[in-house]
């Protein structure tokens, strides 16, 4: 009658070691971030079980906590969605990418880890990735203008978002500019990393007439990024400009639009909305998004496992 028992024992040696060749890590192309800024990680699952594993399908699958460095639990806004089930095959590995910036309130400067915990019901199991730190910095603030959102209609009081443009030291003393809008009490809409600022830069930002913002600023010895945005933080135009006989700048016009006057205009793989080249061929696209490799949020991608 001790069968069934030993049967049980050897099943549970088997998931047991089954769930030991399997492994999840956190990984980020981007180590620091503003408070508000998107925050996009990659959890990379290694199945080496010798079986299939079946995931995605519950809504509690894959789960994030983040904490600061002291061990403060870090508020969660909201579960990151990562529905969508999948079959990762023995000696593969797959990449699930998610946004967690939208779920978890950080709004103070310092060193923080996130833990994902991946389900694996058939087997009754959690599996807990390795910490992975990333660091929230704060920006300086190098100009702020309220502007008000127009409204259908334009009988009702508009509301107020307010746009800040700031700073930050990057890595190995590299500066990017970030454009933060928020409502008229500071809540923040989104922050967007613009691009790399010159040490000796300071950018210059108009409103047009729609309370778009118009941004010049030059991020290299001869080049300027030419960006427009939206009171959602939306960004609707990137353009590169090169230094010629004069330095290109804001220029409106009597109707309250915004354009260019001197400088250049280079085609870049970067152009919102795409550009065409002379001989009609379009550049590459890049997406008007806060991520940081323009790959899709929530996606799986899959591939061998590196030895």
């Amino acid at each position: 009658m001790k069968i069934p028992g030993l049967w049980f024992g050897l099943l549970a040696c088997s998931v047991a070691c089954a769930s030991g060749q399997v492994s999840i890590a956190v990984e980020q192309e981007q180590q620091q971030f503003l408070p508000g800024e998107a925050l996009p990680v990659k959890v990379r699952i290694t199945n080496l079980s010798g079986r299939e594993l079946h995931l995605g399908g519950q809504e509690d699958w894959l789960t994030f906590a983040v904490e600061s460095r002291d061990g403060i639990v870090v508020p969660k806004l909201g579960e990151a969605p990562v529905l969508g089930e999948f079959t990762l095959e023995t000696s593969k590995a797959g990449t699930k990418r998610v946004d967690l910036g939208p779920y978890f309130n950080i709004t103070r400067a310092g060193t923080y880890q996130i833990v994902a915990t991946m389900r694996v019901r058939e087997w009754q199991r959690e599996i807990i990735s390795p910490p992975k730190s990333f660091d929230v910095i704060q920006g300086v603030k190098l100009w702020e203008q309220d502007v008000g959102v127009p409204q259908p209609g334009g009988s009702a009081e508009p509301d107020i978002r307010r746009y800040i443009l700031q700073q930050a030291n990057y890595i190995r003393g590299q500066v990017r500019l970030y454009l933060r809008v928020t409502d008229v009490y500071g809540n923040p809409i989104r922050v967007l990393a613009l691009g790399q600022l010159v040490s000796f830069g300071r950018p210059e930002a108009q409103i047009d007439r729609a309370s778009n913002l118009h941004v010049m600023f030059q991020d290299g010895a001869s080049s300027f990024t030419y960006a427009v945005c939206d009171t959602k933080g939306e960004l609707s135009k990137r353009q590169t400009y090169e230094y010629s006989e004069s330095r290109p700048r804001l220029h409106p016009d009597d109707e309250g639009n915004i354009g260019v006057a001197g400088g250049v205009r280079r085609l870049t793989a970067n152009d919102i909305p795409v550009s065409k080249q002379e001989n009609g061929a379009e550049t590459s696209s890049a997406s008007p998004s806060n991520e940081p490799t323009g790959e899709p949020t929530n996606q799986l991608s899959v591939a061998k496992p590196s030895r």
